[in-house]
C-alpha cells in the first residue's frame, strides 16, 4: 500500500504537465494535436522499439479512438465515398493508401473504374478502424 500511495503521490506532482498529453480529449484541435503527436511516436518506435514510448501510444491511441466514437460518425453510403471521406477525415492522399496498390491502382479505384478486392477492404478496415461492410 505503501508503494502505491508513492506512485500516486509522484503522479500527482507530475500530472500538470502529463495531463497536457494524456487527458480525455473533448476539442476538435485538441484531438488533431494528439493524433499529430502519436504519429510522431509511431514513426520514432519504427526506428527503435521502446516499451515506454509503446505504452504511450497505445494509451493515446484508445483516447483518440474515445473521442472518434463519440465525435466522428461511421461513414455510411457507397465504398468510395466512404473511402473519400474517411481520406478527407485523416488528412490522407492518394499516394498514402500504399495498402491498395500502386498509385493507378488507386487512382482506378477512387475513380470508380476498380472495385476493392478483400484483401483491400482488409487493410482499409483495420486502418480506419472501420468494419468491413464500410466498403462493401
Amino acid at each position: 500500500m505503501k508503494v502505491l500511495e508513492q506512485e500516486l503521490t509522484e503522479t500527482i506532482k507530475v500530472w500538470p504537465t502529463v495531463s497536457k498529453v494524456i487527458s480525455t480529449i473533448n476539442t476538435k484541435a485538441h484531438y488533431k494535436r494528439v493524433v499529430k503527436l502519436l504519429n510522431k511516436l509511431i514513426d520514432e518506435v519504427s526506428e527503435t522499439e521502446n516499451p515506454s514510448i509503446e505504452s504511450l501510444i497505445d494509451t493515446l491511441g484508445t483516447l483518440i479512438k474515445d473521442y472518434e466514437d463519440r465525435n466522428i460518425p461511421e461513414p455510411e453510403g457507397d465504398p468510395i465515398g466512404c473511402l473519400k471521406y474517411l481520406m478527407e477525415e485523416h488528412g490522407l492522399k492518394q499516394s498514402d493508401l500504399k495498402e491498395l496498390g500502386s498509385q493507378g491502382i488507386v487512382s482506378e479505384i477512387l475513380s470508380g473504374q476498380r472495385r476493392l478486392n478483400v484483401r483491400q477492404i482488409k487493410a482499409l478496415s483495420k486502418r480506419f478502424d472501420v468494419s468491413p461492410a464500410t466498403f462493401i
